[in-house]
């Protein structure tokens, strides 16, 4: 999926923004809590972390967090505002831009558009260390254009037969039409560290036999009931309960985060800072 990386906190003069897609092929498996948690987790690193709301039909992050945007994507798309005009703050540091809820429109945007989009992030490439995009459930095309501009792709899944065919569904569609070879996964809501271990055993028997991709496993999130009182409160658990079961688990996946190698060379295909990428290789 990349062809060139740089280890991180090796020296460099031009400053690489990291970018993962959090996606999981269906809906329901905590994808989006998956996101915010892990965006906190990496700011309370010290990461200036930028969250994009990807879900442009059914955006959720801003209703999970509590928090009430005047502007969104939506506007952004209509010419009425810069991208960095959607901004907002949530918790920890981290920065949200929030996506519209109920709009079909944004649904239906084309290529063109999503490009225009991932363009406009080049822009505030200094001011990102971070860039996690919490992708739509599904394969729709906004789905495959999000994914395909990121560096890493995270999946998650859960014990639920629907999650691991749905997200071997989606690593294959990845694979087969779009070359996307390299995938990490987090099991969420498990009972036990070894179930997680058992759901990444099924995934990779599964793709070893009819894909050529690489798996690698970044770990699990418990069950935990304080996600279900942290979203209740509209907050996420790295900010309610800080010292949860679930929220030690979001500090790992940060740490692992943290150590996975840095791309800065442009894959040859839509990507997010490629501009930036470019000027690293010629530079």
């Amino acid at each position: 999926m990349v062809n060139q990386t740089k280890v991180a906190g090796a020296p460099s003069d031009k400053h690489f923004v990291r970018v993962v897609a959090v996606t999981g092929g269906k809906g329901g498996v905590g994808k989006t809590n998956v996101s915010i948690n892990l965006s906190i987790a990496l700011s309370q690193r010290e990461q200036r972390v930028l969250l994009l709301d990807a879900d442009l039909g059914l955006a959720n992050i801003d209703v999970l967090l509590g928090l009430k945007p005047e502007r969104n994507l939506e506007d952004v798309y209509a010419g009425e505002c810069e991208l960095s005009d959607v901004i907002i703050d949530g918790p920890q540091g981290i920065r949200i831009i929030p996506a519209s809820s109920g709009t079909q429109s944004m649904v239906q945007l084309g290529h063109q558009q999503h490009a225009g989009l991932i363009h406009a992030f080049s822009e505030m490439s200094d001011d990102i260390d971070v860039l996690v995009v919490d992708t739509a459930a599904g394969i729709s095309d906004s789905v495959i254009n999000f994914i395909r501009a990121a560096q890493e792709v995270l999946v998650v899944v859960c014990d639920e037969p629907s999650s691991i065919t749905d997200a071997y569904a989606l690593m294959k569609l990845l694979n087969r039409d779009y070359g996307v070879d390299a995938f990490r996964i987090v099991a969420n809501q498990t009972r036990s560290e070894k179930e997680g271990r058992a759901l990444y055993q099924r995934l990779l028997s599964t793709t070893d036999r009819f894909l050529d991709v690489m798996l690698r496993y970044e770990g699990e999130v418990p069950y935990d009931d304080s996600v279900r009182k942290a979203v209740r409160k509209q907050r996420a658990v790295m900010d309610a309960y800080p010292k949860s079961d679930a929220s030690k688990a979001f500090n790992r996946l940060a740490d692992q985060l943290l150590k996975w190698p840095v791309t800065s060379a442009p894959s040859g295909h839509l990507e997010f800072f490629v501009e930036q990428l470019v000027e690293g290789i010629n530079g």
